[in-house]
């Protein structure tokens, strides 16, 4: 791979020893919380992705490539820096090679060319990464007017960021959940940036739901959070963020 760093290295590793795990991490039991971010995510890709170019950023072992497949792009490239996530990602997605590329590849420093992709799009990857350098990548390698399209973590719930610090070999070492410094840098490299915030209620009244797309609790949670995301403070206590942009 070219360019890789001693923080890509201990970030490959860290996911090679992951996906050669039999049983998923603890914190998976949390993600119902962001059920509506999915959703939204989900929904552009379904309305844009028709005959594109796309490219899986940070693919993982694939479960976002498989789902999106089905939306009928003109191709699918997914990269990832774990050797172990590819192979799997290869495995899950045999049935669908016509429509899909996957690469061990660093997200800092791909080896596309430049204007190659029409939507690059990813869950959780940007902050594992050197944040002004994949921005760079993002920009390099998105075609004139493309979009990018990310659900990030946020780093500003002060009983989050303590959970994290409880819980540290649950986290690669390097990973970053993102910050103001963060937004800003988005909207100076990109345009048109929306930036919308999830998982304050529907979080901390998790215990109390089980399938949210079938809870009215959740339901009802979600929309609250909508309501007090549109007073700055209560975005602090968000947990994850959906980033739409598109290249200027």
């Amino acid at each position: 791979m070219i360019g890789i760093s001693e923080k890509n290295i201990r970030e490959k590793n860290f996911h090679n020893e992951l996906q050669s795990k039999i049983s998923g991490r603890f914190e998976n039991i949390f993600y119902k919380a962001l059920a509506n971010a999915w959703d939204d995510f989900f929904d552009f890709l379904k309305k844009n992705s028709n005959n594109l170019e796309l490219l899986d950023y940070g693919c993982g072992v694939g479960p976002i490539t498989k789902k999106v497949v089905s939306y009928n792009p003109k191709m699918i490239t997914g990269i990832d820096i774990s050797e172990v996530s590819i192979l799997k990602a290869k495995s899950e997605l045999e049935n669908s090679k016509n429509k899909v590329r996957l690469y061990v590849d660093n997200c800092e420093k791909t080896k596309f060319n430049k204007n190659s992709f029409d939507i690059i799009f990813g869950l959780g990857i940007l902050h594992h990464l050197e944040f002004s350098k994949c921005l760079d990548e993002i920009d390099r390698i998105l075609k004139p007017g493309g979009s990018l399209l990310f659900i990030e973590p946020v780093g500003t719930n002060p009983f989050i960021n303590f959970y994290r610090k409880l819980t540290p070999r649950a986290r690669s070492r390097d990973e970053h959940p993102l910050i103001k410094k963060d937004f800003l840098l988005i909207k100076k490299k990109f345009k048109n940036v929306k930036i919308k915030y999830y998982g304050f209620l529907t979080l901390l009244f998790f215990p109390f739901y089980k399938n949210p797309r079938k809870s009215i609790l959740f339901r009802i949670l979600k929309d609250l959070d909508q309501t007090l995301f549109k007073t700055k403070i209560f975005r602090f206590l968000a947990w994850s963020v959906l980033i739409e942009a598109q290249k200027i």
